[in-house]
């Protein structure tokens, strides 16, 4: 895209994000994830329903009636979005590619982050780590992570999904809210996930197109893969090749599945053309 069209898109992202955030995320994101703990505000009189085991009883003694302590939840958290920007996510046949996708939900959270006063970050991976934006807050900051998001270039084709999870572990130490968004067409990762669960509230988004699920019926064609540039000829009408290949998508679902809930993470899986704010908003809900 030129700069002109970026800078339209980011607008359009802009618009569309801020009016899921409003008027479909209110209060279900903040509830969704809990800040740090509990500080002390205020001391209050106290009124019904308040819990009696806050009553300040010195303060109560000086001013001859019942005071209680108030308290309001330390909400500051910084939300890292970790995002798969090898070559396959440039592959999508139904209205967008997952690249699209990808940026799409993470222009949204970006902004339900900064909605909440929370900061956002991102990390572009492939095999390598990319790009590292560090988390901060505000509009101009959130805008400028957009227009990465539909720019960037990266250097390499493939993935590495513990290379980046590494990173992050370096560079936040603290516990964050994390989102890797990928098609997870990678393995090896199940327990470097178990670690950074632990440390960080960590959410996965697979996304993927309807067909990595099935090929369509186009007799012999040639194929290569996007992140190695292998080729191969492939009979789609042959019913072995498509039983096989059907398969392998299954077993990319089903190992991320299996990965992600062994780690005590959650998993969101996502196809192109889908209504992903519905999906966001039930995640949103079920964790409230």
């Amino acid at each position: 895209m030129t700069q002109s069209e970026i800078l339209k898109k980011v607008r359009e992202l802009e618009i569309k994000s801020k009016k899921i955030t409003n008027h479909l995320f209110t209060g279900e994101y903040h509830s969704a994830f809990k800040g740090r703990g509990m500080s002390f505000k205020e001391v209050r009189e106290y009124a019904a329903g308040d819990d009696v085991r806050f009553i300040e009883w010195n303060v109560s003694a000086r001013m001859g009636a019942t005071y209680s302590k108030v308290f309001e939840e330390e909400r500051e958290l910084s939300v890292y979005l970790l995002i798969d920007v090898s070559a396959s996510s440039l592959f999508g046949t139904f209205r967008q590619t997952k690249k699209d996708l990808m940026t799409e939900i993470a222009a949204v959270l970006s902004f339900s982050a900064i909605s909440n006063n929370d900061k956002a970050g991102l990390i572009f991976f492939s095999d390598e780590v990319e790009k590292h934006i560090p988390a901060k807050k505000g509009k101009d900051h959130v805008l400028y992570m957009v227009r990465e998001m539909l720019s960037f270039q990266p250097a390499s084709n493939q993935t590495n999904i513990i290379k980046a999870i590494g990173f992050l572990n370096s560079v936040s130490r603290h516990k964050s809210i994390v989102f890797i968004l990928s098609d997870f067409a990678d393995a090896g990762y199940k327990d470097v996930l178990k670690v950074v669960a632990r440390r960080h509230d960590v959410i996965g988004v697979q996304v993927y197109d309807k067909r990595d699920e099935q090929l369509p019926r186009a007799g012999i064609i040639q194929v290569s893969d996007a992140e190695t540039g292998a080729l191969a000829w492939l009979d789609t009408n042959d019913g072995f090749t498509r039983q096989r290949y059907q398969q392998q998508f299954q077993r990319i679902i089903n190992d991320a599945k299996e990965t992600f809930k062994s780690a005590g993470a959650d998993l969101l899986q996502i196809a192109t053309g889908d209504d992903y704010v519905k999906q966001l908003q039930q995640f949103f809900i079920r964790r409230a």
